[in-house]
């Protein structure tokens, strides 16, 4: 069970204890709120800031090995089978470390991100715990989950999105915890 499923079952289960005053329905679009918070917007630039890095660096040994291609394309007429075969050899193994580094990049930014939005959701259920326990709202439901529609009223995610900025308005934001390295 992936995080984001666990953690809209946890808010269910808060609001469903705690339903108030109200039988009305809410509906939150969490993953719009995640990106639309400030920390949200931050930490995507940076997260395509280190993307951008890490592509860098990916494009540069791409470039090499064609480089290398290239070169035994050109030369393998003239090689014996022995060094040609050792070539080849050469050639096989720095396209699996560049597949690995590839699959290694886009493993590290998609553990960053997740991280990232854990990070965003932990605060964001204390924001809607606190709202549900206000008694102003009644259920909420996450539009990703079950809602297929309801009237805009009764979107309160524009709401979440306010009262998180202004709960971590001049806190330290969420950052990659991974500074871009060549090769990584």
């Amino acid at each position: 069970m992936n995080m984001q499923k666990l953690f809209f079952m946890l808010i269910a289960l808060l609001f469903s204890t705690a339903v108030q005053a109200k039988d009305e329905f809410f509906y939150v679009d969490l993953q719009r709120a995640v990106f639309e918070v400030d920390d949200g917007k931050s930490a995507k630039e940076k997260l395509e800031l280190l993307k951008t890095s890490k592509q860098k660096a990916l494009d540069e040994e791409q470039t090499k090995l064609k480089a290398l291609q290239e070169s035994l394309e050109k030369q393998s007429a003239m090689m014996t089978p022995d060094v040609k075969a050792k070539k080849e050899q050469e050639f096989a193994e720095k396209l699996g470390q560049l597949q690995q580094l590839y699959s290694n990049m886009q493993r590290e930014l998609a553990e960053e991100e997740m991280k990232i939005q854990q990070q965003i959701f932990g605060k964001m259920a204390e924001i809607l715990e606190g709202m549900g326990n206000e008694g102003t709202y009644g259920q909420l439901i996450f539009r990703k989950d079950a809602l297929l529609w309801a009237p805009p009223h009764l979107d309160i995610t524009n709401e979440l999105i306010r009262r998180y900025n202004a709960a971590n308005a001049g806190k330290k934001t969420t950052t990659p915890t991974k500074t871009p390295s060549k090769g990584k």
